[in-house]
């Protein structure tokens, strides 16, 4: 495994914060039948993190970014190992797929974000609904609700990440390249 450099480190700490803050202060919280989810900007981070750092440094960034986020706030800090992994592989996702860039060819960054958005969508509901129904015991009905309202939220979250992370990438990268070079 190659060291770091400090640019890669200093990109990877931008990134970081950047994940941080739009997590922490762009967001909207939903009370659900059991617990709560949130409308939020974090995840358009997460996919620009993979875009513009690729793979694994942008997993990084994701995954601390939005971990930090969960440590900081005493509703998730229980869930911020969950986190790190969730986010790391979205931007991991994201990052593989979009680096596999065709000059000219848009499709890869839709593709990218979209698989490491919906990949994230469903790790979370899966942690969500056996939290819940296997360490919390709470009745079946309850956790599907919560789940059902949890779904439709993170796919909004999802969907919206998506639409704005993808262009940003798009108009973000080349400039990233130029001052890399």
């Amino acid at each position: 495994m190659k060291k770091l450099t400090i640019k890669e480190v200093t990109r990877i700490g931008i990134m970081t914060a950047a994940v941080y803050v739009a997590s922490a202060f762009l967001q909207i919280s939903i009370p659900t039948a059991i617990d709560n989810t949130r409308l939020h900007m974090g995840n358009v981070m997460c996919l620009l993190a993979g875009f513009l750092l690729g793979p694994l440094q942008g997993g990084l960034a994701a995954g601390m970014g939005s971990m930090l986020f969960d440590l900081t706030n005493p509703a998730y800090i229980i869930s911020a190992p969950f986190t790190f992994a969730f986010k790391f592989a979205m931007a991991w996702i994201c990052g593989k797929i979009a680096g596999r860039q065709t000059p000219g060819l848009k499709s890869h960054y839709i593709f990218g974000a979209a698989a490491g958005a919906f990949a994230y969508v469903i790790l979370y509901l899966t942690k969500s609904f056996i939290e819940h129904r296997f360490v919390y015991g709470f009745p079946l009905e309850a956790v599907v609700l919560t789940v059902a309202q949890k779904a439709a939220v993170s796919t909004v979250n999802a969907v919206v990440a998506v639409i704005v992370a993808v262009p940003l990438g798009l108009a973000l990268r080349p400039a990233l390249k130029k001052v890399m070079a």
